[in-house]
């Protein structure tokens, strides 16, 4: 797709820095499933960076990096449980028509969840979600609309799957608020 391609430097020093906002949550060498990974280059820095072995989800192949990949249909993912170290899933769960059931299975396979989000808090941040919501699903003729959770409902959503939080950082203030979430799968 011609717009990643355009972008395709910005988000390989954005996938840079999310890397090294991970450092602290994934081993070298570790399993990551990348659920929605779009174009693949944010995958393919983390499976550099982390020296991982990667896999690459999404519901359309929009792929402009060559990464290990599978269709999904947005509901199941066609692994066993506890089959990924790491599920990653970076600016995606605004897009989905179910996150709570999309949760629910990064939960089933994966031991840990990371996640980055935009938050629609602030005026700016509100802002940019909105224009981002109106781009994205013109652009890429979204099925669901774009929806975006504020901290604590993405905290309520966590709780209600009983997703443990590791970690919680706000990475990134104007003019979008970013935030980073580090999930344990398997209690405390």
């Amino acid at each position: 797709m011609i717009y990643y391609r355009l972008v395709k430097k910005i988000y390989q020093i954005a996938a840079k820095k999310m890397c090294r906002k991970c450092q602290n949550f994934i081993a070298k060498g570790a399993k990551i499933l990348d659920l929605g990974c779009g174009s693949g280059i944010i995958s393919k820095e983390f499976q550099n960076y982390f020296g991982a072995e990667l896999i690459g989800v999404d519901i359309v192949d929009r792929r402009v990096i060559d990464i290990p990949f599978q269709l999904v249909d947005g509901r199941n993912l066609p692994f066993p449980d506890h089959s990924f170290d790491v599920v990653l899933i970076s600016y995606v769960l605004h897009h989905s028509l179910d996150p709570f059931s999309l949760l629910k299975e990064a939960k089933r396979v994966g031991e840990k969840i990371i996640i980055f989000e935009d938050l629609p808090e602030g005026f700016f941040s509100k802002m940019f979600c909105q224009i981002h919501r109106i781009f994205f699903d013109n652009l890429f003729q979204n099925p669901s609309k774009t929806s975006f959770k504020t901290e604590k409902e993405w905290g309520r959503l966590f709780a209600n799957l009983q997703l443990n939080i590791l970690a919680q950082k706000i990475i990134h203030i104007f003019p979008v608020k970013k935030i980073l979430f580090v999930l344990n799968t398997r209690g405390s």
